[in-house]
């Protein structure tokens, strides 16, 4: 039986936008990330240092060192921070009932009839891989 993961300790946009930019490195020192960010993104070099230290904190990175260097490593992926982060949403703002979510899409034009045809389709295949696994 597989084990549960420990839930994950939130995070700010801040740190999502650097966690996000160290996924795209794979790893990288402070600079490296200062690097990456929009031109229009005035965050200093102090700043995603403390970014990436509270993310190191709350388990989402860590780092070794070369020379006078911290090279940071995610060890969190995407797929798990966005599914804590989605399911987050869904349980404060909806109770954990997806369906009113796809309601305020459909009704305020932020989902297409092409986005529904995608989604009958996940269902499907989401109900027959289920019935050949029972």
């Amino acid at each position: 039986m597989a084990k549960k993961q420990a839930a994950l300790a939130s995070i700010s946009p801040a740190e999502t936008e650097v966690l996000r930019l160290l996924w795209e490195l794979k790893t990288g020192t402070v600079q490296a990330v200062c690097d990456a960010l929009p031109p229009e993104r005035t965050i200093g070099y102090a700043t995603v240092q403390t970014l990436l230290r509270r993310l190191e904190k709350k388990g989402y990175v860590t780092h070794t060192t070369e020379g006078k260097a911290h090279v940071f490593s995610p060890i969190v992926g995407p797929q798990r921070v966005i599914d804590t982060a989605v399911r987050s949403f869904l349980d404060k703002l909806f109770g954990g009932d997806p369906v009113p979510l796809m309601q305020y899409l459909a009704e305020h034009n932020e989902i297409s009839m092409q986005d529904i045809e995608k989604l009958r389709n996940i269902i499907e295949d989401g109900q027959s891989y289920r019935k050949e696994n029972l």
